[in-house]
């Protein structure tokens, strides 16, 4: 029977033709504005899926962007495999710090890519990784190796936080029925050092406004008489940090899941350079919560950081104005036991209670999730480290994330299924960054990958 390496030899430029097309596609949904692009590529994805041998595919209408569903069942007594993976992209900005056009993919080769790699928004996160399932099902069906049932949900939400995605989880509980849940939206150590993350950290993302003058003042008629709102919020985030990078909001930290030493001493055992790490980014030095290492403190310690921050004048020149408004926008990555809903709770409490006479502060959630954790000795998992095994040679090494896949924690609420986090990305492919891309080499490993899982884990099923 032909393997997967054979049969991705055979159709390599194909396959990577085809996802450089549905890359060129600008489904942002953070902006109304690409709506037909949106949907533009719900209808891509669903193509590809009935190329790729799904019996039946749909695109489900939803209270946003549509869900495409897909299906291959050929035997109801045989384990079912859901894949998830989502078609929607971040917005490009900034879009002066891009080398060639985000929507325009370029194949370069680079130091930690000689074969090439895709340059292009959603290239690694998550249009490629997704990708990856469609090509090993075609793969799969078309070789007549399908050993079990495969389920698909492709969701155009992701990257603004799922909300319809809940709505058609709770709604259909029938139809995504299944063993175990598998996604390619997180990634590996290195090429040479393959990995599965075993943890995802949570979400609680927020917008604040601080309001001061009914409108944008004189700078120097109203200057030091009134509390400009600018400095004001620039105080206010500053506080939220003390001096060992410790969050200060009270309560923050109440149920926080500590690892003991001898599992932070178990993560230590992954293969870490800060040299290479600070190099990396273009940094002098590493920084953050004291008393922790870096990779424990991007991964298993929660952080509050400000992502986009504006007001006033920022044109061309001088205008020299107290601007009547300041805002920003902050997330907090949160780790087991952190529910969003309180840190967001908590959140609103201590900020507006540290706005100072002058000013009136707003709070305004937009999204979050809860952390999760994947047992290693589950089924699925097991089946995964035998898939690696297979097509890396080595065993992968347990990694939790520092991100986020909100819905993560949601499937094993509404589903009662354990999700298994197969992804081939790495850090330095700069997803959610001007730059962004996927290895063409990590591309087709996943390929290569994927169909042994479904191999190993209907084999131990059994």
């Amino acid at each position: 029977m032909k393997s997967a390496k054979s049969y991705i030899d055979e159709n390599k430029q194909r396959f990577i033709d085809e996802l450089i097309e549905l890359l060129k596609i600008p489904s942002i949904s953070a902006d109304s504005a690409y709506k037909a692009d949106l949907i533009l590529t719900a209808e891509t994805v669903k193509d590809s899926l009935q190329k790729a041998g799904c019996d039946s595919v749909e695109i489900c209408e939803t209270p946003g962007y549509p869900i495409v569903y897909g299906e291959k069942i050929i035997d109801a007594k045989l384990p079912t495999i859901l894949v998830y993976g989502h078609y929607d992209v971040q917005p490009p900005d900034p879009l002066d710090l891009w080398d060639s056009p985000p929507f325009e993919p370029v194949i370069k080769k680079t130091e930690i890519h000689p074969e090439g790699a895709i340059f292009a928004r959603g290239s690694c996160d998550d249009k490629g990784q997704m990708y990856m399932h469609v090509k090993a099902l075609e793969y799969m069906t078309s070789t007549g190796q399908l050993p079990c049932n495969v389920k698909f949900m492709i969701e155009g939400e992701e990257e603004v936080g799922s909300e319809s995605l809940s709505w058609f989880v709770e709604r259909n509980h029938e139809k995504l029925a299944n063993d175990v849940i598998l996604i390619s939206d997180t990634g590996m150590i290195a090429p040479d050092v393959p990995s599965i993350t075993t943890g995802l950290r949570g979400l609680s993302y927020v917008e604040v406004e601080i309001t001061g003058p009914n409108r944008d003042l004189h700078s120097g008629l109203y200057g030091g008489a009134v509390a400009n709102p600018i400095n004001i919020l620039t105080k206010m985030i500053a506080s939220l940090h003390d001096e060992n990078n410790h969050i200060t909001i009270p309560g923050f930290y109440d149920k926080v899941d500590e690892l003991s030493l001898e599992e932070r001493a178990k993560m230590a055992e992954a293969p870490f350079s800060k040299e290479a790490y600070k190099k990396s980014i273009d940094i002098d030095d590493i920084y953050g919560e004291k008393g922790y290492t870096t990779n424990e403190r991007n991964s298993i310690r929660p952080t509050l950081d400000v992502n986009g921050i504006w007001g006033g004048y920022i044109g061309e020149g001088a205008k020299t104005v107290i601007a009547s408004k300041a805002y920003a926008k902050i997330s907090m990555r949160l780790v087991p036991n952190q529910n969003w809903e309180e840190i967001t709770d908590l959140f609103i409490k201590h900020f507006e209670s540290i706005a100072p006479v002058g000013v009136r502060a707003k709070v305004t959630p937009h999204h979050g999730g809860q952390a999760y954790v994947t047992p290693i000795d589950s089924l699925g998992y097991k089946a995964a480290e035998k898939a690696y095994e297979r097509t890396f040679g080595k065993t992968p090494i347990p990694q939790r994330s520092g991100g986020s896949i909100p819905i993560v924690a949601l499937f094993e609420k509404e589903l009662e299924s354990k999700t298994i986090l197969m992804g081939f990305g790495l850090d330095s492919d700069a997803i959610h960054s001007p730059n962004e891309h996927f290895g063409i080499w990590n591309y087709l490993k996943g390929i290569e990958t994927i169909p042994q899982f479904y191999h190993y884990f209907t084999e131990m099923s059994k």
